[in-house]
């Protein structure tokens, strides 16, 4: 009997995004729509349609044509700037599973606090602003220092932490220029938010007819300086992890989730740890970036990819079992500045236990911009441990597994005579 067909929206590079690919293609066949023609992602498909995802009227309408002439078991998508489109178009083809106003309410960070408000949970004082009089006024309210964020963006994109009223108007300009085209606007774009002290852990969970099952929990390793002081620069990863297990994050994810109407799929949500208790900060209906679900299967060997395909099919996923002792880290190499590679590569020579891989994400002709225009990453490195400290200690240099040159793309950068 064939594998169900699964119509997969969007799909990234193959150094971030391949082991889905691999995980998913063994139980379903995959009938790949992305606004590009598939290249890495060839060696996993069925089939594939070239179509702009960011259009849901047009996603959809590519998706019927699928329908028409075969059958279908879900539409399946973990690309943040899709998500939302991909969920109406589910809908429009009679699936069930996937809800587009809970995909919605959580794209739009001011519609997930308004919702979880009510839930009764911890989260910081936020009103999205129009104006920088605005973000004044409220900024005046909270107290210093505070977030600006642009309200549905990911990857940390735009977000910036000002820490007086002098400071206020260059971070607000940065923050509101921070634009993707295709991406749903609002005229109050700005997200002003208190800043809560803590370090901030993340938690992929998968729900199956409101049922919650805690996957995977990272904690995030953020930059300490400017430009990169939000940027993720690496997760640390325990099959054992105690707050798996934790009634009140349970709970907590239990609750935020209900109230947004979230019931079905995987979700990518972020807590900081503070002395008042865990304090949400998003939920993302999708899985998470960063390779975490893939240190999430290193370390315990449950397949979050396998579990956010079976939930688009509408089958219950497999219940996550607990178990093993492992540690998994992540760290990404990046320039000190915005440049064009010229050459790269990897120090096979360090590729060693408890190293698990190095992986090159740029060839030469690749352009890195820094935080916060883009993630300026070259490459990752990860390591498996018994302990997290091992594998922390294994990734804690991560531009030493790479050799990277490059042109300078600033002019201070250029006259320094400064290489990568």
């Amino acid at each position: 009997m064939d594998r169900p067909l699964l119509i997969m929206v969007g799909s990234s590079y193959a150094a971030n995004r391949s082991y889905i690919f691999e995980a998913i293609s063994s139980r379903y066949r995959l009938w790949l729509m992305n606004p590009a023609a598939p290249s890495w992602e060839d060696a996993y498909l069925y089939s594939s349609t070239v179509v702009d995802c960011l259009d849901a009227d047009k996603l959809t309408a590519a998706a019927r044509e699928v329908v028409a002439g075969h059958e279908v078991a879900g539409v399946f998508c973990y690309d943040e700037a899709f998500i939302e489109p991909a969920s109406q178009a589910s809908a429009a083809l009679g699936f069930t599973t996937w809800d587009p106003a809970a995909v919605a309410r959580c794209r739009d960070k001011s519609a997930t606090r308004a919702a979880v408000r009510s839930a009764g949970l911890f989260q910081p004082a936020s009103r999205p602003v129009a104006t920088l009089a605005e973000a004044r006024a409220f900024a005046d309210e909270v107290g210093y220092p505070v977030i600006l964020k642009p309200r549905n963006l990911g990857a940390s994109m735009g977000v910036r932490k000002v820490d007086g009223p002098a400071d206020l108007a260059a971070m607000y300009a940065v923050t509101d220029g921070i634009r993707m085209s295709g991406i749903r606007e609002f005229d109050e774009y700005v997200i002003v938010e208190e800043f809560v002290e803590g370090p901030e852990i993340a938690i992929d969970s998968v729900f199956f007819e409101g049922e919650c099952q805690p996957i995977v929990v990272a904690h995030k390793i953020l930059g300490t300086e400017p430009p990169y002081e939000f940027d993720e620069q690496g997760h640390d990863v325990r099959a054992d992890d105690p707050l798996l297990t934790d009634p009140e994050l349970v709970g907590a994810l239990e609750r935020s989730h209900a109230a947004v109407g979230f019931r079905n799929g995987v979700t990518h949500t972020e807590f900081k740890l503070t002395p008042r208790g865990l304090c949400l900060v998003e939920i993302n209906a999708r899985m998470g970036g960063d390779l975490i679900p893939y240190l999430g299967y290193l370390t315990s060997g449950y397949d979050e990819s396998l579990a956010a395909a079976d939930v688009a099919a509408g089958r219950r996923p497999a219940p996550v079992v607990r178990g093993g002792h492992l540690a998994a880290s992540v760290r990404f190499a990046c320039p000190p500045y915005d440049l064009e590679v010229t050459a790269a590569s990897v120090r096979e020579d360090l590729v060693r236990p408890p190293i698990h891989k190095a992986v090159l994400a740029v060839r030469p002709g690749s352009v890195l911009h820094l935080p916060p225009k883009d993630l300026a990453r070259y490459g990752y490195v990860i390591a498996v441990a018994d302990t997290m400290a091992q594998s922390r200690d294994a990734v804690a240099d991560p531009d030493s597994f790479f050799e990277v040159t490059g042109r300078p793309l600033n002019a201070e950068a250029a006259s320094t005579g400064a290489t990568a």
